[in-house]
């Protein structure tokens, strides 16, 4: 895997935006951010986890930031984070391109190792921590929304201890018990 630049960039808001046009190129043919007017602007996780990886030096009005610091900052307008930066930074340890996800729930889209700027994602991942609560009628019109789009739609758990698991899911079906069940299960 080839290694990622030294890139310089400054803090607006919770997201790095990148000048020098070089490294503009090198990131964004590596999958990384967002052009708008020239410059590249990286998502959170993008810069959480280029700071993880110290090849990220960024300012705000000439003061360093660091990983603790933009975590910091970054919780304040996403509670849910730290978990996106795992996961993120799991599936780009792994070789993957991932970008934001675009709805239904979905934190990422992941493109297939080789793919990515020839095809669209093949995955739509979302993330949930271990223990957290989802309804499951939620849960399935995710994966059926992801399914119509003709991508795979994957669960990403994060374990108590920062693993990250994924389970590939298929389409479900559940039907609403509208009727009472005998008094066997009574607790």
């Amino acid at each position: 895997m080839e290694e990622t630049p030294l890139v310089e960039g400054d803090l607006i808001d919770d997201q790095a935006c990148i000048s020098n046009k070089e490294m503009i190129h090198d990131l964004e043919l590596k999958g990384y951010g967002d052009i708008d007017k020239d410059k590249l602007f990286l998502k959170p996780f993008e810069s959480l986890y280029l700071l993880y990886l110290e090849r990220l030096t960024l300012k705000k009005n000439s003061k360093k930031i660091d990983f603790d610091t933009l975590m910091n900052i970054c919780q304040k307008n996403d509670t849910d984070i730290l978990t996106k930066f795992l996961i993120y930074r799991d599936l780009r340890n792994r070789g993957y391109v991932v970008k934001d996800g675009f709805g239904f729930g979905s934190d990422f889209r992941v493109y297939e190792r080789g793919q990515f700027g020839e095809k669209g994602s093949k995955f739509l991942i979302f993330g949930l921590n271990e223990g957290q609560q989802e309804k499951m009628g939620n849960l399935q019109k995710k994966i059926e929304q992801i399914t119509q789009m003709g991508k795979e739609p994957v669960i990403a758990v994060i374990e108590r201890r920062g693993e990250v698991i994924y389970y590939k899911i298929n389409r479900m079906d559940f039907y609403e018990n509208k009727s009472r069940p005998d008094n066997s299960f009574q607790f």
